[in-house]
């Protein structure tokens, strides 16, 4: 039997896939270069997130039950369907290793420090390897977990936060500039790529195409919301200046808010509701990556290549993560350069492939 989610895991991934990394290390990146206009380029991001899926899910419906890399082999031919197979597996193993980079800058640098790095990194790899290979509902049901967790997560950061927020921080508007505070938008809108690149390969599996983009698109909104609460509340209490002073300014919140008399310095709460989304973020980096791998070599079932899949994602993280100039250097300058233009250059391509080729279109939806 075929495997099908619902749209409401549909956007239960989405929100999911957008929101551990965007609040962890892409806030700080962004106060660094956007300053006070941070949460500006959220709002810039969260737009284009949606053109992106809107062309996303227009690419993918005209074939169904075919994800984007088998639509450029049926609309540009087998080799074609190859390559762009490995630049899909080049994203989802430049993704991996950015969560891989969150995952353990939390756990190690704030809880854990003693610990050998080969722990977390195994970690990353073993727990989303067992989910993957119990399938994508397995996944589904736990992506929905995720958003609870997620709700949770802000609710309780800004009920801790809301007493020392002064809304006259988030102002003036574009005090950097407006071509700064939309250029400054590239490093949330790999976010977003993560979503919508996931969303190009289970698509197919999702039931009912006709509210594809409606579940799309509202993962995107939602989720955007969600996230663009962290640097509303980071300038709006810390400040955009100290804000940029921090890899993970999402901890420094979690550790000043407080709520009641007692609970002041919850940043183990927060990482308990963390952990879930992030490890629904590295389930489907593994899972995409080895669907993509599974196309370029021609293998019927992913789940053979699951495993060597992971082992050479978890390898290359670690060589990454090892050093922290290293591992921060890919996330501020060659992420959104090797991310943006292949979640936004390959299913434009794709989208333009089926209008020129549409007489190979077994089926136009």
């Amino acid at each position: 039997m075929k495997v099908q989610i619902t749209n409401a895991m549909l956007m239960a991934f989405v929100m999911n896939l957008l929101f551990c990394k965007a609040i962890g290390l892409t806030q700080g990146v962004m106060a660094r270069e956007g300053e006070t206009d941070m949460w500006v380029a959220t709002i810039f991001a969260i737009a284009q997130g949606l053109a992106m899926m809107f062309v996303t899910v227009v690419a993918v419906r005209r074939i169904p039950g075919k994800d984007l890399i088998e639509h450029a082999s049926v609309l540009l031919g087998k080799w074609t369907g190859k390559l762009a197979g490995t630049i899909a597996f080049v994203f989802f193993l430049g993704s991996y290793i950015v969560l891989l980079i969150t995952f353990v800058f939390h756990m190690r640098d704030y809880f854990l420090p003693g610990f050998p790095l080969i722990v977390f990194v195994l970690a990353a790899v073993v727990i989303p390897l067992y989910a993957v290979f119990h399938g994508l509902e397995v996944t589904g049901r736990l992506a929905m977990v995720g958003v609870f967790a997620i709700i949770i997560l802000n609710l309780l950061v800004l009920s801790g936060s809301f007493n020392a927020m002064d809304v006259k921080r988030l102002l003036p508007v574009f005090e950097t500039g407006v071509w700064n505070t939309v250029a400054t938008s590239r490093h949330a809108d790999t976010d977003f790529a993560m979503a919508t690149m996931t969303a190009a390969m289970i698509l197919p599996f999702v039931k009912d195409p006709k509210v594809w983009w409606k579940a799309g698109a509202g993962g995107i909104l939602f989720g955007g919301v969600l996230v663009l609460l962290w640097p509303l509340i980071e300038v709006g209490t810390l400040s955009a200046r100290e804000t940029g002073h921090y890899i993970l300014a999402c901890m420094q919140m979690a550790r000043s808010a407080e709520i009641g008399l007692f609970i002041h310095r919850y940043e183990m709460i927060m990482v308990a509701f963390f952990a879930f989304s992030l490890f629904v973020q590295l389930m489907m980096s593994i899972y995409c990556a080895s669907i993509s791998a599974a196309h370029v070599i021609g293998v019927a079932n992913y789940k053979k290549l699951v495993v060597p899949v992971s082992i050479v994602l978890g390898a290359v993280g670690y060589w990454v993560v090892s050093d922290q100039e290293r591992a921060m250097r890919l996330v501020e300058q060659f992420w959104p350069l090797i991310a943006l233009p292949i979640a936004f250059g390959l299913p434009i391509v794709i989208l333009l492939a089926g209008w020129v080729f549409r007489g190979r279109l077994p089926a136009v939806k």
